[in-house]
């Protein structure tokens, strides 16, 4: 990886862990580059790559404190990317089918975004809808979403009937489509804003 890591890092990983909004910030200004571009190159598509960047850095955020015993932050983002790139070709199709709820809230992200709010907020506004959900609910979502998972394989790993899984995913979706709409914010502006207003 070419790109050099900040002198403080291990700090900045400790910061992201306890939350430091400042510090995650600070991490996306280092790497959202790369990571865009190892996307791109993969996809071949802008649209792509921008949401390879956001999906990499909100799963980053989702699992922060992970991020204390991580060492080598190059080396362990350089791995997320390749899997999520690689995980993304092969189930680019399921994922159309896997989260429709959340198509179409509101026909131009372009517009909603314009009267939305900051990166920051953007970030907060994410957590605390993901940390709303019940317990059982967001770990699926994540596996789901932010992990590539395998519905099939959600229920493995958690060892609940595949129905359940299905079950929390879809009331998952329900709320936090609900959250969203609450606030006045798409989906795709939420998105949106996670890539451009840095």
């Amino acid at each position: 990886m070419s790109q050099s890591p900040p002198a403080n890092e291990k700090e900045l990983l400790i910061d992201i862990a306890n939350g430091s909004e400042l510090a995650f910030s600070t991490l996306f200004d280092q790497y959202s580059a790369f990571v865009y571009s190892f996307g791109y190159k993969l996809m071949r598509s802008k649209e792509s790559a921008q949401e390879i960047v956001q999906d990499i850095f909100l799963k980053i955020w989702v699992g922060r404190d992970k991020l204390i015993s991580i060492e080598n932050f190059g080396a362990y983002l350089n791995i997320l990317v390749r899997n999520h790139c690689f995980n993304l070709l092969r189930k680019l199709a399921q994922q159309e089918k896997i989260y429709p709820e959340l198509s179409g809230i509101y026909p131009n992200a372009e517009s909603t975004t314009q009267n939305t709010v900051s990166y920051r907020e953007t970030v907060k506004i994410l957590d605390e809808i993901l940390t709303a959900l019940p317990a059982q609910q967001r770990d699926i979502y994540i596996l789901c979403h932010f992990e590539g998972m395998k519905y099939e394989e959600v229920a493995k790993k958690m060892n609940i009937s595949l129905h359940t899984v299905h079950y929390h995913m879809k009331l998952a979706l329900k709320s936090i489509r609900e959250h969203l709409i609450k606030r006045g914010i798409s989906y795709q502006a939420l998105l949106f804003f996670f890539i451009c207003s840095q």
